[in-house]
This record gives C-alpha cells, structure tokens and sequence, in this order.
C-alpha cells in the first residue's frame, strides 16, 4: 500500500508539471500587436526640434525605433528620419531632429521597425522659428564735414516681416542699434541711408541692419572719414548799449575738427554781415570771447554776428540787432507851484531836481513832453535842463519862444500838457481838463464824461457806468489830446485804438498821465466772489456804484460756512482781502460771522471795505 501511494503521487506530480509545461508554453507565445505612440513635441528653435515616442506594445520585438519627419504630411522613414540611440529597454525616447530649415512646417511621427514591418506613431506638425535678416552694408559716398550717403541691402529676411531697416553708426567698430541710427524703412530689398550730424575729421564706423521678430540683423562693418566741418559759433547778446558804443562777441563751441585760426565779430547796418563788413578780431581757438563796438551813430539800427575760421571755411553765428540810444533829454520843470501841487511828496519849490519833468523819446529825441499840475492860483515856473541851475536855463521869450534869459512863465491854476522843442527852442503849456468818450460812455462819441483829478495818486479818476462798447480818453472837449491803447493792454498812445469794454457795469477808472511818454489806465468793475457769496468761487457777483457815499455795494445772503473776496473784471489778476480797514492785494480770504442777509462795501480807492449785517 505505501508503495503504490508513492507511485500514485508521482504519477500526479509528472501529469501536473506536464499540464503546466503545456499552459507556460501557450502563456509565452500569446503577443500583442506592436504600437507606437508619438507623445510629446517639445524646444522648437529655428533648425530643431525634439520629439517624444513611446512604446505602447513591442510585438516580437523592434530592431529600430526613432522619429520620421517631412515638410508635408504622413511622413514615413523613406522621408527623413532620425533614430533613437539611447536605452533600448526604456519605453520612452527622445529623438532631437536637426538642420532643419528656419521658419518651415514640418510634420512628424514616431517610428519603429519590427520583424512585421514599420509601425507609426501619431503625427505631430510644427514650425520652425525665423532667424534674424541677413542684409549687406553699402559703400559710404558723398562724405562732408558733416554727413554722408550709406545704405545696405537685405538680402534674406529670415522667414519673417523686417519692420526696422536702416544704418547703425558710430566711432567703434561694431556699432549697433544702441548707438546712433537711422530708420529707412521696412521689408526686403536695398535701401537708402543719410548720415547726418556728424563730427568733422572723424573716423566712422558703418553696419546696416534689419529687425524681424527673431531680433536685428547687421551687415558687415565698413569705415570712412569726414572732412574737416564748418566750426560752431554762437552770437553773445548785446550789452552796454550807449548812444555811440555797444558790447558782444561770440562763443567757438566747435571747432569743426580743425583749427580755428580767426573768430571775432562782423558788423553793419544790413542783415547777416560778413567778414568782409566791419570786423573785430577775436583771436583763435575754443572758447568764448568779448568784443566791443565804438564809433557808432546814434539812434542807428545794426546788425552783427559772430564768425570763426578753419580750413574749411568761415561760420556765423546768428544774426543780433540792436539800436543805439538816441539824445532823449530829460527836462525838470521847477517852480513855486511845486510843494502845493504834490502833497506828501519829496518834490520842493524851485529844486531842478526835486521838480516834475518832461521827457523827449527815442523817436523824437528833441522833442519833450509830460503832464504838470499846479495848484495855485498863479504858479511861476521855468525850464532847467540838468539837475541844477547850471544851465542853460529857459524862461518865456517870444510868443511861444524859449529864453535863456527870459523871465519865469506864469500860469493860473491847472494840469497842463507841456511840450518843449529843444533845437527850435519852442514851447507850450496847455490846460487839459479829462475825461471818457465813446459809445459805452454815457455821452457817446458827442462828449467826454469828466474825470475828477486827484493830486494825492496824481491820477485823473472816476466811477462811469459803462456800457458793452468802446470808449477812449478825451481833453478839452476836442480831439487835439485824446488817447486809446493799440497795444491792447493798460498801456496808453495818442490817437490810439478804441478801448472796448468787456461787460456793461460800474468802472473805477484811473487816467494815469504822470509818467512823461509812459501813459496808463485801469478800468475796473469789481464783484464779490467765495463759497460764502450766491456765486461760490465759480462766479462773481456784481457790485454798484454808490455815488452819494462813494463805495461800489452789494445786498446778497451770505454764509459763514463760506469765505469771500472782492476780484475785478471777473479774473484773478486783481483781488483783495485781508482786513477790511487795509484791504491787500491777493490778502486772505474774509470769513462771514453768521448766515444771513449783508451789505458789503468797497472802496477802489482807500481800499477799504464794510460788512453790514441787515
């Protein structure tokens, strides 16, 4: 029994292994399809690529395996390929493709060869990035002190649009767009370039170059040298201008890559003078230098610029004009009118030069004028033409004559217009009495509206309701002394421009004839302007004259929340605030004590105000 239990088992165990030997050998021989797989695309430059493949099944086995590419599409090895050549036992390979075309569609697939045959990956398309122009520099020609003509030539753009052409320049050998460049247009093809603002005697380098995404291009560098340029010189301003003399000169900031040999000024009565005009030496090289002109004439107009030479040739600096002074005299007119005349002043009876004056202009150099107030009854007075008694002295000669002998002029009270002719020796003093015409005025173009004259400010004034029209300044009910301003400002000539006013309303207006040949007005309607006025700081709010207590008023509600100011003309240019007893110019903001209904006054002339609450 034992030993047929050992043959029994034996017996089982030799079937068994033959039925597993039978099961592992069918389990050996079962394979699955070869596969391959394209999985990943990746560092695409302008002449690579790299592809990922992977083995999804080997089948019986690959004897190759790699990547397959052309520039159209289902590539296959019969096309280009590259194989892998790493660990063959890695189901997944990198194969990198090379020298490929820039700016190129390629398509591309895993691959791997079997004893079946090829298999194939999916496909994978990409494109290649451009590169950078390739473009050729041109011959430099037409070389001056200062420019030259270069250009280039792009020869490949690199599989992308050139947006930037032109020349790069410099005094190094490479030169690049950092430095100095031109701009000459874009795409394929030559080009044209103008090298400007160059230095004289200098050795420059040239590269053309081109830009497309991939970056700027440049041709090979070429060299040349300018000639000597035209030196840099500058005209100074004129100074010390005297009836017969004048000072200038000029400043040689260049010297044009040569020597300057010569500089100094050129002169004369024409525009843009020239060395062979008047000329004063300046003597060489840089830098800057002074040169002065005598023996002018008086009141002439001249022209003069400041040169310097090289081997080149001779520049100029900008062409000045300047005119010398005329004879304008200056005239005092003392008298025993003087210290009851202008009150408060520093001006004394019978002192030349404590004395009004009269004045003659560049225009008319002998011809003087001015305006003169005397106040008493009969005024006594004379000519002095200096400071002092030194002569000559002028008293009444003949109908209308200068005496240097004559005794002195006597004249009843009045603001006189004086004029003196000191070749012909003449004379005339004429009362003026002034006042405003014209159609904003209330007498219209028929007759000046009076102007009272006050001999504290020495100014003729008045407040006159205006209308939106034009006015000017008339005396003596005639038009032999009647002023407007042509400048348009506050200045005053005789026969001048209308005046126009902006806006219909009350006007404080000055007449300033107290600066002989320097003649002023203002004309001024004044508002209240704040966050605590109807207004707020966008608007003035109009003020009225009060001809009975001589102030411009207001009735309006007022908050103390709010500031206010009192500004004229609606504008900025004139405003006061600060304290109501001494009103300043530009002075702070006044506060309101309580909301409520006020009167508010303003005095223009003692620049005084009140704040009344009803």
């Amino acid at each position: 029994m034992k030993r047929m239990s050992i043959y029994r088992i034996l017996a089982v165990l030799v079937t068994a292994t033959i039925i597993f030997g039978a099961c592992t050998k069918e389990t050996s021989e079962v394979r699955l399809d070869p596969k391959l797989s394209t999985s990943q695309l990746l560092d695409v430059t302008s002449s690579t690529a790299t592809v990922v493949g992977f083995v999804v099944a080997q089948g019986d086995g690959f004897t190759e395996k790699g990547v397959c590419y052309n520039t159209s599409a289902n590539p296959t090895v019969t096309n280009n390929k590259t194989a892998y050549s790493g660990d063959d036992k890695s189901a997944t390979f990198n194969v990198t493709l090379s020298n490929l075309t820039y700016a190129t569609k390629y398509y591309a697939r895993a691959y791997a060869n079997g004893t079946n045959g090829t298999v194939y990956g999916e496909e994978y398309s990409f494109t290649t990035l451009p590169v950078v122009p390739t473009l050729t520099t041109a011959a430099i020609t037409t070389i001056t002190g200062n420019s030259a003509a270069g250009g280039g030539n792009v020869t490949v753009t690199g599989g992308a649009e050139v947006t930037d052409r032109g020349i790069c320049f410099g005094i190094t050998a490479t030169p690049t767009i950092a430095d100095s460049k031109t701009t000459d247009g874009k795409g394929a093809g030559a080009f044209v370039s103008a090298l400007t603002g160059l230095k004289g005697n200098t050795t420059y380098y040239v590269r053309a170059y081109a830009t497309n995404s991939a970056g700027t291009g440049y041709g090979p560098a070429v060299s040349f040298k300018t000639l000597i340029d035209l030196p840099t010189v500058t005209t100074a301003a004129v100074t010390g201008i005297t009836k017969v003399a004048a000072v200038s000169g000029g400043d040689v900031s260049y010297d044009g890559g040569g020597t300057v040999t010569a500089r100094g000024l050129v002169w004369g009565m024409s525009a843009n003078p020239t060395i062979t005009d008047g000329k004063i030496d300046g003597g060489n090289g840089l830098g800057a230098f002074v040169s002065n002109l005598t023996n002018l004439n008086k009141f002439t107009t001249y022209h003069l610029r400041a040169y310097a030479t090289n081997s080149a040739g001779t520049a100029y600096g900008a062409d000045v004009t300047f005119t010398t002074l005329a004879d304008i005299l200056t005239w005092n007119i003392p008298g025993d009118y003087v210290e009851a005349s202008y009150p408060g002043s520093a001006l004394a009876n019978w002192s030349p030069d404590k004395s009004p004056q009269v004045i003659s202009t560049i225009a008319t150099p002998d011809k003087l004028e001015g305006y003169v107030y005397m106040a008493n009854a009969s005024n006594a007075w004379k000519f002095a033409s200096q400071n002092n008694w030194d002569g000559p002295n002028y008293g009444a000669g003949a109908a209308g004559k200068l005496d240097a002998s004559g005794d002195n002029f006597s004249s009843p009270a009045g603001y006189y217009k004086i004029n003196a002719d000191a070749t012909a020796l003449t004379y005339t003093a004429v009362k003026t009495v002034w006042g405003v015409i014209g159609d904003a005025t209330p007498g219209g173009w028929g007759d000046e509206t009076a102007l009272a004259y006050d001999p504290a400010s020495r100014t003729w004034r008045g407040v006159i309701h205006l209308t939106k029209a034009e006015m000017k300044f008339r005396a003596n009910h005639n038009w032999d002394f009647n002023y407007g301003s042509s400048s348009k400002d506050s200045k005053l000539n005789a026969g001048g421009d209308n005046i126009p006013m902006a806006a219909e309303a009350d006007y404080a207006i000055v007449l300033d004839l107290s600066h002989p040949n320097a003649y002023t007005y203002s004309a001024n309607r004044w508002g209240i302007i704040g966050d605590a006025t109807p207004g707020g700081w966008g608007a003035s709010t109009p003020m009225t004259w009060d001809a009975v207590k001589n102030v411009f008023t207001i009735t309006a509600d007022l908050k103390s929340s709010g500031q206010f100011k009192f500004r004229a003309n609606d504008a900025w240019d004139i405003n006061y605030g600060g304290s109501m007893n001494a009103l300043s110019p530009g002075g702070d903001n006044i506060g309101v004590p309580s909301d409520g209904n006020y009167t508010v006054t303003f005095d223009p002339w003692a620049l005084k105000a009140t704040l009344t609450k009803n």
